[in-house]
């Protein structure tokens, strides 16, 4: 299984950036480049505990899909979300929010294995877990952008 752990200090509500981080809409405009549409579940707006949502995109040039469920909540602190179906053998994200000095610390705590046994531990090691730090870094620098941007 590979972890990836990521911080993100962003200089606004924690509220706000909670909730810009279950917006599904807000996904989407960060996922242009895999051309991330949500096409069954939760579709639009702010994904909320027992939902699914399952996404349509393009990686590593297949168009795959990949439902998840947020499984856990709690407002505005954290909320978890795993993969029902997919591509990966198994997928588990963590969504944790504190307020640090007037400021919203966002953690992500991602962890995946990917199918093939040997193959796919390899996989993971060289390429994918680069791959996926760099989807969720572009995810995050727009939620920093667009809860600062917004700011009260």
């Amino acid at each position: 299984m590979s972890t990836i752990h990521l911080t993100t200090t962003i200089n606004a509500d924690i509220h706000k950036v909670f909730d810009l981080a279950r917006d599904i809409d807000l996904h989407q405009k960060s996922t242009f480049k895999t051309n991330e549409k949500a096409i069954a579940g939760r579709i639009s707006g702010f994904i909320e505990k027992g939902e699914t949502v399952t996404w349509r995109a393009k990686h590593l040039g297949f168009y795959q899909t990949h439902t998840s469920k947020i499984i856990e909540m709690q407002k505005p602190h954290q909320f978890t979300d795993i993969m029902l179906e997919g591509t990966f053998k198994s997928f588990k994200h963590q969504h944790i929010f504190k307020t640090n000095a007037n400021k919203t610390v966002m953690i992500d705590i991602l962890e995946f294995e990917s199918p093939f046994g040997i193959i796919g531990k390899l996989f993971n090691h060289f390429f994918l877990k680069k791959y996926m730090t760099s989807f969720l870094l572009e995810r995050n620098k727009l939620i920093k952008k667009a809860a600062e941007y917004i700011r009260e």
